[in-house]
C-alpha cells in the first residue's frame, strides 16, 4: 500500500489542500463569485429542494471487502473477512460494518458499477463528472477538471438557497470537484480545514479575530465608495462593474451571515454525537455535511483518502479505515432520518474503482474498476434494494452493468435537473449535461 497520506502515482494528500476558497487554479474561487450563481433550469418542484452529499472515498475502496463478499470464493480470492447479515432479509456486507449492517433498509447497493479506467486521476474525473477525459489530463494534477462535477452542475442549474454557497467541499478540495467551463459561479467553496482539529474555523467565513467588527464594516462602507467611483470610470467599458460589486456584497454578507456561521460551527453539535461520528476527519467531514446540507447548501462532497491498499489490505482495512467508515455512514443516515432528511438528502458513497478480487503477493489488492460497488441512499432510492450483481469472484459484472454516466443520469434526474439538457461553454458550443446516460430505474423508490 501508498504511504499514508499518498497515492500510488505519488501524488501527496497535501497537494489538495494547497488551494484556498479564495484560490488560484482557476478551480476553486472567490466567495463573491460563488455568489454569483444563477439558476439556469427550472425553478420549483419538490427535487429543486432536495440536497446531495457525495461521500468519495479516494484510492479506491475494496468491494470484495465491503459491500460485496464472495465467502464461496477460492481463498486467494474470498480474502479474510466474513459476511454478516443486516436489517435486509437476504442482503449481506463486511463483519466489519456492523453499524451500517442495521441501516440497509435506508441504503441501496449498485454491485454492478463498472468502467475501464484504472487510474486515480482520469477515473476520478469520470466518476464525478460522468465523462471520460480528454488527451493527456491523466498525466497531471489539474485543478480544474475538463467537464463540470456533479456539484457544480446542481450549483449552476439551482443556483444558491439563501446565504450560504451551493456548492462545498469538505475538508479539502478535489482536483475533479470543479466547475470547468461552468466557471467561477459554479465552483464549490472549499472549506480547507479539517473539522476534527480542535479549534477548527473556516477561514472566509468569520473575519480575523483581531478584525473589530465595526473595523469590519468601516471596510465595507470603503469598498461601497471605491465601487460607487469604479462604476462611474468604467461605465462604459465595463458593463459587469456593477453585477461584481453585487457580489462582493454577497460576499461581505456571508462573512457576517448568522447562518453560515452556524452552519460551519460544528462545536455547535452534542460532544455524543461528535463521538458517535467518530472523532477523525471522516467522521467529523460526514457531520459538518448535514449541518451543511440542513443549512440549504445543494451539494458537499466529502472527500477522504487513503483508500489505495495495494499492500497490507486487510490490516489497513481492519485498523485504520473500515471502522471509520462503519461509523461515520451509519451514523450520517440515522441523524439525516432522525431529523427528517434523509428524503430530501441524497447520499452517494463512490470511489473512482475497487481493488482486485485476487489478492496480490504484499496481500493487497491493485487497482480494478471493472466492477465494483456504489451505495446509495435517501433522496428517492429505494433503500434495501441491490441492483445488479457481480461474477462468482467478484470480477465482472454477471447482469445489468451501469457505469458514470448512469450514475450520473441517476443524480440529476433525483435531484431535479433534466440530463437530457445542455449547458454551453463559452464560446458557445452546447455539452450536454449527461453524456448518454440512462437513470438507473432499480433503485429509485
Amino acid at each position: 500500500m501508498a504511504t499514508r497520506g499518498t497515492f500510488c502515482d505519488g501524488l501527496q494528500r497535501r497537494d489538495f489542500l494547497r488551494v484556498g476558497s479564495a484560490g488560484l487554479f482557476g478551480g476553486m474561487w472567490p466567495l463573491s463569485s460563488l455568489l454569483a450563481s444563477a439558476p439556469n433550469g427550472v425553478a420549483g418542484g419538490a427535487e429543486s429542494e432536495k440536497s446531495l452529499i457525495l461521500v468519495f472515498l479516494r484510492g479506491g475502496l475494496s468491494h470484495i471487502d465491503t459491500w460485496d463478499l464472495k465467502p464461496e470464493a477460492p481463498s486467494e480470492f474470498r480474502g479474510e473477512f466474513k459476511p454478516i447479515s443486516t436489517n435486509v432479509p437476504g442482503t449481506q456486507i463486511s463483519e466489519l460494518m456492523p453499524r451500517t449492517s442495521q441501516h440497509m433498509d435506508k441504503i441501496a447497493l449498485l454491485r454492478s458499477f463498472t468502467h475501464l479506467d484504472s487510474t486515480h486521476v482520469s477515473g476520478d474525473h469520470y466518476v464525478l463528472t460522468g465523462y471520460r477525459t480528454i488527451g493527456g489530463f491523466a498525466g497531471g494534477l489539474s485543478f480544474n477538471n475538463q467537464f463540470p462535477s456533479h456539484g457544480s452542475i446542481l450549483s449552476k442549474w439551482h443556483g444558491p438557497r439563501g446565504s450560504v454557497p451551493p456548492y462545498v467541499c469538505v475538508p479539502d478540495p478535489h482536483p475533479s470537484c470543479g466547475a470547468a467551463y461552468l466557471g467561477p459561479t459554479a465552483a464549490p467553496f472549499s472549506v480547507n480545514a479539517d473539522p476534527n482539529e480542535p479549534g477548527f474555523t473556516v477561514r472566509d467565513v468569520a473575519p480575523p479575530l483581531d478584525v473589530d467588527p465595526r473595523r469590519l464594516e468601516a471596510r465595507q462602507e470603503i469598498l461601497a465608495r471605491l465601487d460607487r467611483f469604479q462604476k462611474g470610470a468604467e461605465a462604459r467599458a465595463n458593463r459587469g462593474a456593477e453585477s461584481a460589486s453585487v457580489f462582493r456584497r454577497k460576499a461581505f454578507e456571508l462573512m457576517t451571515s448568522s447562518t453560515s456561521k452556524h452552519a460551519f460551527d460544528i462545536q455547535q453539535e452534542p460532544e455524543g454525537l461528535r463521538d458517535e461520528y467518530g472523532r477523525n476527519t471522516l467522521g467529523q467531514s460526514c457531520l459538518m455535511a448535514r449541518r451543511l446540507v440542513e443549512a440549504g447548501v445543494r451539494c458537499v462532497t466529502v472527500h477522504h483518502v487513503d483508500w489505495d491498499t495495494h499492500e497490507d489490505n486487510f490490516v489497513h482495512l481492519q485498523r485504520d479505515l473500515l471502522p471509520l467508515l462503519d461509523a461515520s455512514l451509519s451514523t450520517l443516515f440515522r441523524d439525516l432520518a432522525d431529523r427528517g432528511l434523509l428524503d430530501t438528502t441524497l447520499v452517494v458513497v463512490a470511489s473512482e474503482m475497487g481493488r482486485t478480487p485476487r489478492i496480490n503477493d504484499k496481500a493487497g489488492g491493485d487497482h480494478w474498476s471493472q466492477a465494483y460497488t456504489i451505495a446509495m441512499g435517501g433522496g428517492g432510492i429505494r433503500g434495501g434494494v441491490v441492483v445488479g450483481k457481480t461474477d462468482e469472484r467478484a470480477e465482472k459484472p454477471a447482469e445489468d452493468p451501469h457505469g458514470p454516466e448512469d450514475l450520473a443520469a441517476t443524480i440529476h434526474h433525483l435531484m431535479g435537473v433534466d440530463p437530457n439538457a445542455e449547458f454551453h461553454t463559452p464560446e458557445g458550443r452546447p455539452v450536454k449535461i449527461v453524456n448518454d446516460g440512462r437513470v438507473i430505474r432499480g433503485l429509485l423508490s
